[in-house]
């Protein structure tokens, strides 16, 4: 095994964190922001790209695998947590909004993940992030955010986050399924994927969803999640109180931007 074999526990229902167990020397790397809570021994640091042997070495393999988190919309850098003593410690990250922690051990799933760009949350030591590019050029200007994704190769344990409700379809070989880009989680690399254009005038202008839906071939699993964060901020950003609404629009909302905003 190349990766560390660390041990969890998930806490929550909709607003979830992991806990990892780590025992001494062992590794945690993890994506800045997500870090919740630690015990004491444990030794965190901020590293270049994902800390894995797979970038290469000295400073122009570790630029290398950092400029490809640059290219998913990600930071320069990550954050290891180490246990330094002499016990079995604890550290917890916490997802980002409201949804589910998947645990994926890659070992079960052929070595490699392929996931959006925002939902990795967290893996252990030696799990290569890096990004998967879709084959045909097509996708990459129309597909949006189903262009560049990332990768999890490795035999550890990585934990992937997503949006409101999880459900995972095993495909058979052949079998195909049409995804909202948004929607998709991650995916076996077994999976062909392609992005496709939805057909007909009138529901591309008024089916009220993209021009575009990912397709989805056989044989492997895909997670699939019923909330995507993009839909969700864009309700929230629609449903707050425009500046030029009435006085009474959104009374209490409005009454909160107010008092930020200094009026």
């Amino acid at each position: 095994m190349n990766n560390h074999e660390i041990d969890y526990k998930i806490y929550g229902d909709d607003m979830q964190f992991v806990e990892v167990e780590l025992d001494p020397h062992e590794t945690v790397v993890a994506e800045a922001g997500s870090f919740m809570m630690m015990e004491d021994d444990i030794h965190m640091e901020t590293i270049f790209g994902d800390g894995s042997a797979g970038g290469g070495g000295g400073l122009m393999g570790k630029l290398f695998s950092a400029g490809k988190r640059v290219l998913t919309g990600e930071s320069l850098f990550m954050t290891t947590f180490t246990n330094s003593g002499a016990e079995k410690k604890r550290v917890s990250f916490a997802s980002p909004y409201p949804g589910k922690i998947i645990p994926m051990d890659l070992s079960q799933h052929g070595g490699k993940i392929i996931c959006q760009k925002d939902a990795f949350l967290a893996a252990a030591k030696g799990v290569q992030v890096g990004i998967e590019f879709q084959r045909k050029i097509g996708a990459g200007f129309f597909g949006g955010e189903g262009f560049i994704m990332q990768k999890l190769e490795g035999d550890g344990l990585a934990f992937v986050h997503a949006g409101g409700t999880i459900i995972k379809k095993e495909l058979e070989h052949g079998q195909t399924l049409r995804v909202d880009t948004g929607c998709l989680v991650a995916m076996e690399s077994s999976v062909s994927y392609d992005i496709e254009f939805v057909k007909g005038v009138k529901t591309a202008l008024f089916g009220g969803e993209g021009l575009f839906f990912a397709t989805l071939r056989g044989p492997g699993a895909v997670w699939i999640q019923s909330l995507p964060f993009s839909r969700l901020a864009s309700r929230v950003f629609a449903a707050a109180p425009s500046r030029g609404g009435s006085k009474d629009e959104g009374s209490i909302a409005k009454g909160i931007f107010d008092m930020f905003s200094g009026d």
